[in-house]
C-alpha cells in the first residue's frame, strides 16, 4: 500500500495531467458567440422556472451570487448573461479556458462576471460563499473529488442550492472500453493522434457498445470532445448509490434529480410493467439504483444538492396534504403539447425535449389540457382547479405532471409547507 507522501505525489501528477490536458483541449470547445444562448434566457418565465428548480420555498430573485466551478471556456459567461443581475465568478485550472472566458467578458460587457484560473479543491481561496454553485462534468476528472466536493460544500451558503453534474458508468461502458484501448495502444491527445483514433473508429463493430453515442451525440465529431471522451487521464463515474454516497461524505445531501422522469418507476414504460408494484415498495433511492440498471444506457446524472445543514426542514413538493392547493405551477420552456397522432383517447400529449427516453411522454385528456392550457405562471392549482375542474383531477394531473418534468412548482407562498419549513 503506498504511503501517504506517494499518493500525494499521485495525485499532484494526475492534477498536472489534467490541466494540461484541459490547456490543450477545452471542453465545451470554446465559442465566440451567445447572441442565440441570450436570446434564448431572455424569457423572464424561463429564467423563473429555473431558479424555482433548486429553490422552490423561495420567491423569485435574480440577483444571487453564483460560482462556476470548472467553467470551462463559456460556461461561465453564459450564466453571466442569463443572470445579468448576479454576481457571477467563473474557476477553471486552464489558463486556455479563463482566457476564452474574458474574450466572451469583453465582448458581451459582463460586468457581473469575474474569472479566476483556481483548482476546485481550492475553491475556500475566493474568500466567500455563493448561493448558487454549478459544477457539472467536472468532478470525476478530479484526481480527489471528494476533496473537490467538500470544498464546494464549504463555499456553499447554509440556503444555497448546488446543481451537480457527474458521469454514470452503465451508459458509458463504451467510452471505457475504449479508454482501455487507447491505454494499452499507448495513443496520446496530439492532433494527429485524434485524428487517427476518429477514423480508426469508423471500424467499430456495428455493436459495439460505443456506437450508440457515436451515433446519437454530435459533438463526438468534434476532436476536442473525443479527446475528452476517449483520452481524458482522469475519469471516473458514479452510479446512483455511489452518487449518494458521495454527496453525503461532503456533508451534503440530495435534494432531486435535475429531470426526475427517467428515474421513477411510475414514469415511462416501466409504469405499466410487470414489476412496477415491486419497485413501487422501495423507498426512493432504492428505486432510482434500480430504474437506473433498467435503463442501462444513463450517461449522467445531474442533481440539485443542499448542505446537510441547511435552515428548517426539507420542503419537498408533496401532495399527501393539502398544500398543493396553493403551488403555483410554472411550465418546464422545453415542454411541448402535441395534438397530432395521438393515442385513443387524448386531446393532446406533452413531451419535455430534454428528455433522451422516448418513453417518457404524458398523453392528456380534454378535461387535463384545459387544467394544463390555463398554468399562467400566476395562479395556484386551487385557482386554476376551481374554475377549470375539480380539485381530484388537479391533484391526480398536476402530480404527474411534476413527476414528468412538465413543471416545477412555486411554493413560496403555500402557507402548510412555510410552517413546516419554520419547524412549526
Amino acid at each position: 500500500m503506498k504511503d501517504h507522501g506517494a499518493r500525494s505525489a499521485d495525485a499532484a501528477r494526475v492534477a498536472e495531467e489534467v490541466r494540461d490536458f484541459y490547456q490543450r483541449h477545452p471542453y465545451p470547445p470554446p465559442v465566440d458567440n451567445l447572441d442565440r444562448y441570450r436570446e434564448r434566457w431572455d424569457d423572464r418565465q424561463r429564467r423563473r422556472a429555473d431558479s424555482h428548480l433548486f429553490w422552490s420555498d423561495e420567491p423569485y430573485r435574480e440577483d444571487r451570487s453564483v460560482l462556476v466551478a470548472g467553467c470551462g471556456a463559456s460556461q461561465a459567461a453564459k450564466y453571466a448573461l442569463r443572470w445579468p443581475h448576479a454576481q457571477v465568478i467563473g474557476i477553471d485550472v486552464s489558463a486556455t479556458s479563463i482566457e476564452k472566458t474574458e474574450t466572451l467578458k469583453r465582448k458581451y460587457s459582463l460586468e457581473n462576471l469575474a474569472v479566476r484560473q483556481l483548482s476546485v479543491e481550492r475553491a475556500t481561496e475566493l474568500g466567500r460563499r455563493f448561493e448558487h454553485v454549478v459544477c457539472t462534468g467536472v468532478l470525476h476528472h478530479l484526481p480527489d473529488p471528494d476533496a473537490g466536493l467538500r470544498a464546494l460544500r464549504d463555499v456553499l451558503a447554509p440556503s444555497g442550492a448546488m446543481h451537480l453534474m457527474v458521469y454514470a458508468p452503465y451508459g458509458r461502458a463504451g467510452v471505457y472500453l475504449l479508454q482501455a484501448y487507447c491505454r494499452e495502444l499507448g495513443i496520446g491527445s496530439s492532433p494527429p493522434e485524434i485524428r487517427h483514433l476518429a477514423a480508426s473508429l469508423k471500424a467499430l463493430p456495428p455493436d459495439h457498445p460505443l456506437v450508440p453515442l457515436l451515433r446519437n451525440a454530435p459533438d463526438f465529431q468534434d476532436e476536442a470532445a473525443l479527446a475528452d471522451a476517449l483520452l481524458n487521464p482522469q475519469d471516473r463515474p458514479y452510479s446512483a448509490p455511489q452518487l449518494f454516497e458521495f454527496i453525503g461524505r461532503a456533508g451534503l445531501r440530495f435534494e432531486r434529480w435535475i429531470r426526475q422522469a427517467a428515474y421513477l418507476p411510475q414514469c415511462g414504460a416501466l409504469a405499466s410493467s410487470p414489476h412496477q408494484p415491486l419497485l413501487a415498495r422501495l423507498p426512493a433511492r432504492a428505486q432510482y439504483a434500480a430504474v437506473e440498471l433498467f435503463r442501462g444506457t444513463m450517461v449522467r446524472h445531474s442533481a440539485v444538492v443542499y448542505r446537510n445543514d441547511r435552515p428548517g426542514e426539507a420542503q419537498p413538493v408533496i401532495f399527501d396534504d393539502d398544500a398543493w392547493l396553493d403551488y403555483v405551477p410554472l411550465r418546464l420552456p422545453d415542454t411541448i403539447c402535441v395534438q397530432q397522432r395521438l393515442p385513443p383517447g387524448a386531446a393532446a400529449v406533452l413531451i419535455n425535449r430534454s428528455h433522451t427516453y422516448t418513453d417518457l411522454y404524458l398523453p392528456i385528456d380534454a378535461q387535463q389540457k384545459r387544467l394544463f392550457d390555463s398554468i399562467d405562471g400566476e395562479r395556484t392549482i386551487g385557482e386554476i382547479a376551481s374554475k377549470h375542474g375539480d380539485p381530484d383531477t388537479a391533484r391526480a394531473l398536476f402530480e404527474r405532471l411534476w413527476w414528468y418534468d412538465q413543471v416545477v412548482f412555486d411554493t413560496s407562498t403555500a402557507p402548510e409547507l412555510a410552517a413546516r419549513g419554520k419547524g412549526q
